[in-house]
């Protein structure tokens, strides 16, 4: 397994990798320096993009984003050992959240309507996340602990950068606190700390295989003395990731429920015949389902929607239709 995924030719040492993970390491200035100067470059950017709902400088956000090396840092932290290594990276983390969050703020003071941003697809995309982005969140943390260990992938990085979308998130919850929708904020940031919590783990997986364990125990001690408990640090992942996955089992049962109750209302709706009505929408709040139509003044009885929707989904919700008026006419 170890020789498949990290062949012993392209397998970086452990100075290497301390020396792209660890910023008290070498250069320690210049890498501090680097780092804020990236982040909160990255942090405007992804801001701009936002705000003006443009994904091609959202995606420049993402690749120009330093985040990724302090999270590496925290696995690597654990894997050899490294409790300084840990406070150490987390710190930068946590610095950086509160960075993006208060430049989004700020910018959302700076609209002219902040409300109307909170419809773009640049915020819609990231406040809902479900568990196909904790997959991809997985998939794409394996990829970059991959790239940091074998010097003959290193140039996936940018891609893992743009797959993993770390600044972005922030960038959404500090526009969302200052557009006063905290709700949606809250959601961003669920799909931030997924992509942090899932980076993590596949960092330890990779790293523990690729023996960097081992290589540190047999390093003179040092400061090992600080080593943290291998069990705790995993019992924290194992509750933030069981934290972050509850929302989103909630936000995919919602999107699964909304799709199979839009496909009933649809078949209700022309239940009458009636082939020029369409369910506009449907949606939640709370203990209650919104469903959107267009059609002639006469509707099928709602309780026969409401019997559907009863067998659909397990605690009954209430079924509310909000019916717009219409009919289609053709010129000529």
């Amino acid at each position: 397994m170890t020789l498949s995924l990290i062949p012993a030719s392209q397998r970086r040492t452990l100075g290497e990798i301390d020396e792209r993970l660890d910023f008290s390491i070498g250069d320690r200035a210049a890498k501090r320096s680097a780092f804020w100067l990236m982040l909160t470059l990255s942090g405007i950017i992804a801001v701009s993009g936002v705000v003006a709902d443009s994904t091609a400088t959202v995606i420049g956000a993402m690749i120009v984003a330093p985040l990724s090396t302090p999270i590496l840092g925290v696995g690597l932290g654990i894997v050899t050992g490294r409790g300084r290594l840990v406070l150490a990276s987390l710190g930068y983390v946590l610095a950086g959240v509160v960075l993006v969050t208060i430049l989004g703020v700020v910018f959302a003071q700076l609209l002219p309507n902040p409300t109307n941003v909170l419809a773009n697809s640049q915020v819609l995309g990231r406040t809902s996340p479900t568990l196909v982005d904790l997959l991809a969140a997985l998939a794409t943390g394996m990829a970059g602990a991959v790239a940091i260990t074998r010097r003959d992938v290193g140039d996936v990085l940018p891609g893992v950068a743009i797959a993993i979308s770390l600044v972005p998130p922030l960038g959404v919850v500090g526009v969302c606190l200052g557009s006063g929708a905290p709700s949606l904020a809250l959601g961003a940031f669920v799909l931030f700390a997924s992509n942090v919590v899932a980076m993590i783990i596949t960092s330890l997986v990779v790293l523990t295989i690729a023996g960097y364990g081992r290589e540190a125990a047999e390093e003179p001690v040092g400061e090992r003395h600080s080593r943290p408990s291998r069990r705790r640090a995993y019992a924290v992942l194992a509750i933030a990731l069981v934290v972050v996955t509850v929302p989103m089992v909630a936000n995919s049962l919602s999107s699964l429920w909304s799709r199979q109750i839009a496909t009933a209302a649809d078949s209700w709706l022309h239940s009458s015949g009636d082939d020029t009505s369409e369910v506009t929408g449907v949606s939640w709040t709370g203990d209650t389902v919104t469903v959107s139509v267009l059609s002639p003044p006469d509707l099928p009885p709602i309780e026969e929607l409401q019997t559907t929707v009863d067998e659909l989904v397990p605690w009954n919700p209430e079924v509310v239709v909000v019916h717009t008026v219409g009919e289609r006419s053709a010129a000529g």
